[in-house]
């Protein structure tokens, strides 16, 4: 079971004026006091969620200092078709953002679509289909307003990893690493037709956690290189101390402990708002889990790279519609 709600989320830092355009990849952006984006999960799931979708679009929109949405993965429930018309349905509204959208797939998004619910798709050709579908141009966000980011499918020995990405924002390093639920992909694919297939999955674990390593390790170098004030790294799910994330969650916690700085690690999979610093034991090191299956809350990030925690955040709820008399 879960653990407890550990603290509420941090009270957001005043936001200074000015504020410019997200950064390029790979290089340091316009100077400026903070930075602020919007942080979501785990929506929009089901039919409710997708017709409230465009309430929430419109309160990140008018948010004059928002500059970017970021996205924890699970573009749908674990219960919805995986079809190709909901993935597009669901890309759609996502463009509707005026700023660059940013995802990391989740697992409800490819890997478990071989439950019957979901259609009992094989789930390596799902994640074919996120990829063509989230991630049409490989190094360009989708988005209103699209940005370009470092993308891993450049490195010949990650060529299909297009939704692992890394850009640079008032000199701190943000970067996604495909890492999600179900044992981050191990669990067993028992709903297909024909029962699991334990060598396909397993060889496709391997592969996206080798990736996943080589990013990781990418990013801090990149920020070590950079002396970059702070690191974020956005994964679906968070990297337990369990099967399939113990490789992920070591580096992490090594990597986090060396670099010394403020180092904010985002998920979301669980559906619980919530903060965890001193993760791992590791005092520079901040757990942060985003809104999940509601379409009506989302998390106000303010990057200060200059304030000692550099990472501030206020939960944002949509106001209710007018009600016409």
């Amino acid at each position: 079971m879960r653990k407890p709600l550990l603290m509420a989320a941090a009270i957001a830092a005043a936001l200074a004026g000015g504020l410019a355009a997200p950064g390029t990849a790979g290089a340091a952006s316009r100077p400026g006091p903070s930075f602020t984006f919007a942080l979501l999960g785990d929506t929009p799931y089901g039919e409710a969620q997708e017709a409230a979708f465009p309430a929430l679009v419109d309160d990140v929109d008018s948010d004059p200092d928002v500059r970017l949405v970021l996205h924890a993965g699970d573009v749908k429930s674990g219960s919805t078709s995986c079809d190709d018309a909901h993935l597009t349905a669901t890309a759609k509204l996502y463009r509707t953002f005026d700023d660059p959208f940013v995802l990391t797939p989740g697992d409800n998004d490819w890997t478990d679509c071989h439950r019957v619910a979901a259609g009992g798709f094989l789930p390596t050709e799902r994640l074919e289909a996120v990829r063509r579908i989230f991630y049409p141009v490989p190094g360009r966000t989708i988005g209103g307003r699209a940005m370009k980011v470092e993308t891993q499918a450049a490195d010949p020995r990650h060529r299909d990893y297009v939704e692992n990405v890394r850009f640079t924002e008032k000199g701190v390093v943000f970067a996604t690493a495909h890492v999600v639920g179900s044992s981050n992909g191990l669990a067993p694919w028992n709903e297909l037709p024909g029962g699991d297939l334990p060598e396909p999955r397993t060889a496709e674990y391997e592969a996206r956690e080798a990736a996943a390593l080589d990013w990781i390790d990418a990013a801090f170098d990149t920020a070590r290189r950079t002396r970059a004030p702070g690191v974020l790294l956005m994964l679906q799910a968070e990297p337990v101390q369990a099967a399939g994330f113990t490789e992920i969650r070591e580096r992490i916690v090594e990597h986090a402990r060396a670099y010394g700085k403020p180092v904010l690690l985002v998920h979301g999979d669980e559906h619980v708002q919530e903060v965890e610093p001193g993760y791992a034991g590791v005092p520079n090191l901040t757990r942060l889990e985003t809104f999940g299956d509601t379409a009506s809350q989302w998390l106000r990030v303010t990057v200060e790279p200059k304030s000692p925690q550099v990472f501030s955040w206020e939960q944002r709820t949509v106001p209710a519609p007018v009600q016409a008399h």
